[in-house]
């Protein structure tokens, strides 16, 4: 992890290179923000499903790490696929943040969490739990590729995702 937090906004300033070349991708800005740690990168493990948050909650019971969980929930708005237990737990066990491609509920019990989270929306109806989904492959969410092992860096700007890790 990077000794201090890196701004968005300066990475793509200082790396226009890699930008041009595809290394460095910004995601669209359709993310509202939740959870205390505005901030927040590290390694990138994904997780596709649809409307089911069983294997999300699997990847949440992990030791994080300091990882970014990347949740393609196929954009839905049908329903949460997170909510605040395991946000809570995710916490715990040293995620650094989650982006979801999809809705989130209990969002003031997430908005108390140490730990960052983006998400299209939040929706009260809960998920189903089928278990149903796809580990570590590669998902496309906001216009971006985003592969596991891959960085991935959020702030008040917006999204990073980059092949490594970044320093300035």
């Amino acid at each position: 992890m990077a000794a201090l937090p890196l701004a968005t906004a300066e990475v793509c300033d200082a790396n226009p290179h890699l930008i041009q070349n595809g290394e460095l991708r910004a995601l669209q800005p359709i993310f509202q923000i939740y959870g205390r740690r505005q901030v927040f990168s590290g390694p990138v493990v994904t997780l596709k499903v649809f409307e089911d948050n069983v294997l999300v909650r699997e990847f949440l019971e992990e030791k994080g790490n300091g990882r970014v969980l990347v949740v393609d929930g196929g954009g839905s708005m049908r329903c949460a696929i997170l909510g605040g237990n395991p946000v809570q737990q995710a916490q715990n066990n040293g995620w650094a943040g989650i982006l979801v491609n999809g809705c989130i509920r209990d969002v003031d019990e997430i908005n108390g969490c140490d730990i960052g989270v983006r998400a299209l929306a939040s929706h009260p109806m809960k998920a189903n739990k089928k278990g149903i989904g796809e580990k570590h492959v590669p998902v496309n969410i906001a216009g971006t590729r985003i592969c596991d092992g891959e960085w991935l860096y959020a702030d008040s700007d917006g999204i990073l995702v980059s092949r490594t890790e970044l320093t300035i």
